[in-house]
């Protein structure tokens, strides 16, 4: 009887289920958590219940893993470890999800109250679900109908208690979404690897919308450079329907967030002048790329406009705390509230430079040199380009005109454009290893040679070893990201929570844990004095 052989479709249509359904695990078992999140021995205990959640579920994934191993030869490993990449992915970022959740237990407000940009996005979402201007015509569109939208069906309208729902639910979509994108140019493991891990630096529970768009726009501009490059080969339906997908994609990523279309549009550029199919049939490459633009136009032109017509009377004048520092420094980020910090950035051994950021240059420069021809590698290289250009022109000109224009911002631009390419050069690496040893088993087989000079297991441990390590650096990773946003009353990002626990609820009555049962209306207002 001839095997049934599942379509690719429906293989990638339950990576996403599965992505998803994983991501929503821990949250609903943090909600069932009996603590004070406010205590700090109470935070510690709920960090490490999620851990042991994270790491016994990561354990049964992997141990299906290995059982298809050794099962059947193999004959299921690929499904097995397909499905368990797209599980921790979504684990990973739930975790983080689960952290805001333990944060705000007792509470029904989002972080930070009904203050800063909180306040500011609640109110805008609920003027323009009720037909009214927002307060700001060049602030991204769709997060505004979103949480009004969401508000009306499920929370009576309230876009303050809706936005807590969205905080949380954008954290843990966060994972899927890229580890989904990456699988447009990676196989699953190696998508979890070389693109997920690196995204796990920039997860935001507070604002989670912004950053998501960041780590899906790479691969998707990757992807469209890739197909670019193949456009001159295709038939023509099928290239009109990747580059309508590709600018109706990238118009909602736009609605969402435009500040990386910014940083990246000189990169994207310029690679897609060096991959334009120029010696096949270049009237397909015209035709794909003006597809993708008048799609990209049609879903967030109006928008577009009104950045450009609008956009240039808007002046950011708010200098912060990175604006005071080397321009040329990017590895960390401090926020906005960067607590309490001494000589920055810390003096590194080179230069001034500390090791990561040598290795992290060296990497870039090894992995173009490796990956010279392969888009993704070119493409990430230019958008990093791109970014530390754009970074450097606005800077220079901060004194002249006493506008920062959230220039900053491409911190997370280059740390994630740097970080993917000492992925990818990892991901180059062993496709050399893997090449040798195919050579060396084919030179075997034909009798000519062995396997003596390529003492390597083969590609299913190689994967089993990758996922095991990948449970533990997520693991790692998702608790310290998690463990920024637990309430605390100081100059950092745990005062977000803690401003929603002293913030008076609609019905007069103060969250269940608001510090000696005190609160009031604006919430605790101290932490500004703290802010210099």
């Amino acid at each position: 009887m001839a095997r049934l052989r599942t379509s690719a479709p429906a293989l990638l249509a339950g990576e996403a289920l599965i992505a998803f359904g994983a991501a929503l695990v821990l949250p609903v078992m943090a909600s069932g958590f009996h603590m004070d999140p406010l205590d700090r021995i109470a935070q510690v205990s709920g960090l490490a219940a999620l851990q042991l959640r994270f790491a016994l579920i990561g354990f049964l994934l992997l141990g299906a893993v290995v059982l298809a191993w050794r099962f059947r030869s193999g004959r299921h490993f690929g499904l097995a470890a397909r499905f368990s990449a797209a599980a921790i992915a979504g684990l990973a970022s739930g975790f983080v999800a689960a952290g805001a959740v333990m944060a705000l237990l007792g509470t029904p407000w989002p972080m930070f109250g009904m203050n800063g940009d909180s306040q500011r996005i609640v109110d805008w979402a609920h003027a323009v679900v009720n037909g009214q201007p927002s307060g700001s015509p060049v602030y991204p569109p769709a997060p505004l109908y979103t949480l009004g939208f969401y508000a009306e069906l499920f929370r009576d309208g309230n876009t303050a208690y809706a936005f807590k729902d969205l905080q949380i639910l954008g954290a843990a979509a966060f994972g899927p979404l890229v580890y989904l994108s990456w699988r447009m140019l990676l196989s699953p493991v190696r998508a979890l690897a070389f693109g997920v891990l690196p995204a796990f630096a920039l997860i935001d529970a507070y604002k989670p919308y912004s950053q998501t768009v960041l780590v899906v726009l790479v691969p998707v501009l990757v992807a469209v450079v890739v197909h670019l490059r193949r456009s001159g080969t295709d038939g023509w339906r099928l290239l009109l329907v990747k580059a309508a997908g590709f600018g109706a994609l990238l118009g909602l990523m736009f609605l969402t967030y435009s500040g990386w279309f910014l940083w990246s549009a000189i990169g994207v550029l310029v690679a897609a002048l060096m991959y334009f199919p120029w010696h096949d049939d270049r009237r397909k490459g015209l035709v794909y790329l003006a597809t993708t633009v008048v799609a990209f136009l049609l879903v967030c032109g109006s928008y577009l406009v009104t950045m450009l017509t609008e956009g240039q009377d808007t002046k950011d004048s708010n200098f912060r705390f990175d604006n005071f520092t080397d321009p040329a420094y990017f590895l960390m980020w401090r926020t906005d509230m960067p607590g309490k910090v001494g000589d920055w950035p810390i003096p590194g051994e080179f230069g001034g430079m500390d090791l990561f950021a040598v290795v992290m240059f060296v990497a870039l420069g090894a992995a173009l040199w490796l990956g010279i021809r392969k888009p993704v590698v070119v493409t990430i290289s230019c958008m990093f380009a791109s970014a530390w250009v754009m970074r450097m022109f606005i800077a220079s000109h901060m004194y002249e005109t006493q506008t920062v224009q959230l220039y900053t911002r491409t911190n997370n631009q280059l740390l994630y454009c740097g970080l993917l390419l000492c992925a990818l050069l990892v991901h180059l690496l062993s496709l050399r290893l893997a090449e040798r040893r195919r050579i060396a088993e084919a030179a075997e087989a034909a009798g000519t040679g062995g396997l003596a000079g390529t003492p390597l297991p083969g590609p299913q441990a190689a994967v089993i070893g990758t996922l095991f390590a990948l449970l533990f650096l997520f693991g790692t990773v998702s608790s310290s990201m998690s463990d920024r946003y637990l309430p605390a009353k100081e100059n950092t990002y745990r005062i977000l929570p803690w401003v929603s626990h002293t913030m008076q609820n609609l019905d007069g009555s103060c969250p269940k844990f608001a510090p000696g049962g005190q609160c009031s209306k604006t919430g605790d207002q101290s932490w500004l004095s703290m802010i210099k």
